[in-house]
């Protein structure tokens, strides 16, 4: 999605097998509210994810449903999840591609990609949105990719139950299952449900890794987390999460791929990419949405 006003969440240090706490901002994007604890003043990625925004929930009259317009993004991958509702993702490469409960769009960027999302064919009736938008920055050798993008329908992706917990792993490898989504650097991505007074210890093989709880409460060490806020672990720490209530939260992470400059929907190495992003977009050099004229201009 593409977001036009920089929105930093607050962090407070923790203690134990967590480092940080980020609490959410709210911003308003007209039709709907998001929540974003990535980028924070403290904590700008974990691992390669350098943003994460909790979309909804939200319900929409009929006529009314997500509608961003066409808009540039480099040197970055996108990964849409949505827990309820529908988007219709279009994109300069001529993909148009419907993402609903459980599925997975993923957009790398690369070199340069235009893309919209707007709503689906539920748009002539009451509808809701609840899901995760999520960036990860690309590895130096990989910023200046041929764009691409796979979209993957919910049944593709594996799921464990685990103690009472129930796992799907949208990217990377966890308790024995390995996501077909594409990675290009080593990440983990996680949707866990949880029964009241379960408890579930992830995986200790990333580097980094953050817990963020969509819904419920959720105890970790002695420190309780609810909806909204994200957990980043301290460096080498194994977590356990308890859930208190019912709870489900997404679980991130990976190996960092170095500082990132990020401004508007642009991931660049350099300050001297991210100006050639921004003239290119301004000046019509990266390509059109076919079927779709609309387009966010450059901020000011």
């Amino acid at each position: 999605m593409s977001y036009e006003e920089t929105v930093e969440p607050q962090c407070n240090p923790v203690s134990g097998s967590i480092a940080l706490r980020v609490e959410p901002k709210e911003k308003s994007l007209g039709e709907f509210t998001v929540r974003r604890v990535l980028p924070s003043i403290d904590r700008r990625s974990v691992g390669p994810f350098v943003f994460f925004d909790h979309m909804g929930p939200a319900e929409f009259p009929p006529g009314k449903g997500v509608n961003v317009r066409p808009h540039p993004h480099i040197g970055l991958a996108t990964i849409t999840y949505l827990f309820d509702g529908e988007i219709m993702h279009r994109d300069s490469l001529g993909y148009v591609q419907a993402i609903r409960e459980g599925a997975v769009n993923l957009m790398t960027a690369g070199s340069g990609i235009v893309h919209s999302e707007r709503a689906g064919d539920d748009l002539n009736e009451v509808s809701t949105l609840h899901g995760i938008q999520s960036w990860m920055a690309l590895p130096a050798d990989k910023a200046e990719m041929e764009p691409a993008f796979e979209h993957f329908p919910a049944d593709a992706l594996p799921e464990i139950d685990l103690d009472g917990t129930h796992i799907r792993v949208i990217m990377g490898t966890a308790f024995g299952q390995t996501s077909p989504v594409t990675v290009h650097s080593p990440t983990l991505y996680l949707a866990c449900e949880m029964p009241a007074a379960a408890t579930l210890t992830l995986p200790d093989e990333c580097d980094e890794l953050g817990v963020y709880v969509v819904s419920g409460k959720a105890r970790i060490d002695d420190e309780f987390y609810s909806g909204g806020v994200l957990a980043v672990a301290s460096p080498g720490a194994v977590v356990s999460v308890n859930a208190e209530d019912p709870c489900r939260f997404m679980v991130i992470g990976g190996t960092s791929v170095g500082e990132r400059k990020v401004w508007w929907n642009f991931v660049a190495t350099s300050a001297e990419r991210m100006e050639q992003a921004k003239r290119d977009w301004k000046e019509g050099r990266f390509g059109t949405v076919p079927g779709d004229d609309e387009f966010i201009p450059l901020p000011e």
